[in-house]
């Protein structure tokens, strides 16, 4: 099995957009919400959906170094 490269996957990120966390694909915000977790969780699933279509994903959270979760 290859190993596929980060500009391989598509990346869903959550940041904070206008105030509240949102999960970002392609430039598009989605999933607003005052909880960071909820947030994770909608775009941990938005990936998952992304997965199961044959698209390889990742996960970024803005403002956590170090680690992405695939999804």
């Amino acid at each position: 099995m290859a190993i596929r490269g980060a500009a391989d996957r598509e990346t869903v990120t959550v940041a904070r957009h206008e105030g509240r966390w949102a999960v970002e694909h392609h430039g598009e915000f989605f999933d607003h919400t005052s909880d960071k977790e909820e947030a994770k969780a909608a775009a941990n699933k938005r990936a998952r959906s992304l997965q199961d279509s044959g698209r390889p994903c990742q996960v970024r959270v803005s403002g956590e170094h170090g680690f992405f979760a695939d999804a």
